[in-house]
């Protein structure tokens, strides 16, 4: 099965996508979709709808994981946030994928037992899980990857412990 995880955000929508098999997991792809300050928030709505989309038709995703917004200080971040996710669903939708949703909290809870670890020790967990040489790096992909292993471990009920990696 494949799992993809998406971390949206105007500027930058991180996507991360994982194979699993039993309980094993193992990493296919993560990066980030960026837009130009310099473009209308349409113009970059759109490309990140219409990159998220082509993601989802080449890679055939069985699920895609998406980080829930709970709680901004910001307005005015959350609602450039929730403008992204909403070009998120749509493209999932358009696609019939299932789309699960966790906020931050569920996230880190289920890969590191914790629910207010810090990014670097989210990072590390997702390292860990996936058997990689470094961290995943920007943030956004990490945080991606991070929603997709989150729905891999409930759904395997591993609670951040892998059996049998």
């Amino acid at each position: 099965m494949k799992i993809l995880g998406i971390d949206p955000g105007t500027a930058r929508t991180g996507y991360g996508l994982v194979r699993t098999v039993g309980q094993k997991v193992s990493l296919l792809d993560y990066g980030c979709i960026e837009t130009s300050p310099d473009r209308t928030v349409s113009q970059r709505l759109v490309r990140t709808y219409r990159e998220v989309k082509k993601i989802i038709r080449r890679e055939k995703p069985h699920y895609v994981i998406i980080e829930k917004l709970f709680f901004f200080r910001n307005t005015k971040t959350v609602m450039t946030v929730s403008q992204s996710r909403g070009v998120v669903l749509l493209a999932c939708e358009e696609n019939r994928v299932p789309i699960f949703e966790y906020t931050p909290l569920e996230i880190k809870q289920t890969l590191s037992g914790y629910g207010r670890a810090n990014k670097r020790e989210i990072q590390k967990r997702v390292k860990e899980i996936l058997r990689l040489k470094e961290l995943p790096r920007p943030d956004d992909a990490a945080d991606a990857l991070a929603a997709a292993l989150c729905y891999y471990l409930k759904k395997n009920h591993l609670k951040g412990e892998l059996k049998d990696k």
